[in-house]
């Protein structure tokens, strides 16, 4: 007689549940994952996810965080546009076709959903590694001088992610070298040093403003 199987806990059941969750969204796509289908894959019941998320799209996003984590991805290559285009690159590769498959289903069921849509709400307003890393690279362009000292807000932090997701979702293709060139040069770095313009205690044109001496 064989032994029965271990029950499965805490982070080592999680873990198998993100796994699946990941496998299913890769093979069938967000359009056709269904949290029915993580748990028959994982070999776990419906009620084990949903006491860990709330709905499809949670799970779905939880999933694609743990596969493709945001650490360490604030370069330090000692120049600012550098840095910038190192960002951006991981950015692209991190974010992909699927990730803007999954965030445009997870937008349509905003409409329908109210929860969904405070996910989503609360995702996009709220601190992340992501804007985290943009933010070290703006401290560290100030520090260096390249920058004058400035308060980026948060849209201007997470706006790397909307680019390059804007243009997958577009243009339906990998980013290039040259489109992250042109978004750093032609986008990004123009909206900093406008920033940068601005004296945040004041609101008015700040040490690089152009009626300054």
């Amino acid at each position: 007689m064989s032994e029965p199987k271990s029950r499965r806990r805490g982070a080592e059941l999680e873990q198998a549940i993100l796994d699946a969750a990941w496998a299913e969204l890769t093979e069938v796509g967000y359009a056709r994952f269904t949290v029915e289908g993580v748990a028959a894959r994982a070999g776990t019941s419906k009620p084990v996810l949903y006491r860990r998320w709330k709905n499809r799209a949670e799970l779905a996003l939880a999933a694609w965080n743990h596969r493709v984590p945001v650490t360490g991805i604030a370069p330090d290559t000692g120049d600012l546009r550098s840095d910038l285009l190192a960002l951006f690159a991981k950015i692209s590769r991190r974010t992909g076709s699927l990730m803007s498959e999954m965030i445009a289903g997870v937008m349509s069921e905003t409409f329908r959903h109210p929860e969904v849509a405070e996910l989503l709400r609360s995702r996009l307003t709220q601190p992340s590694p992501l804007t985290e890393a943009v933010r070290l690279v703006v401290d560290r362009a100030v520090e260096r001088g390249e920058l004058p000292p400035l308060e980026v807000p948060h849209r201007a932090l997470r706006a790397p992610l909307d680019l390059v997701r804007n243009e997958y979702i577009t243009c339906g293709q990998s980013l290039g070298d040259e489109t992250i060139a042109e978004l750093v040069d032609d986008v990004y770095l123009p909206l900093l040093r406008g920033l940068g313009v601005v004296d945040p205690g004041t609101g008015g044109l700040g040490a690089g403003g152009p009626d300054t001496a």
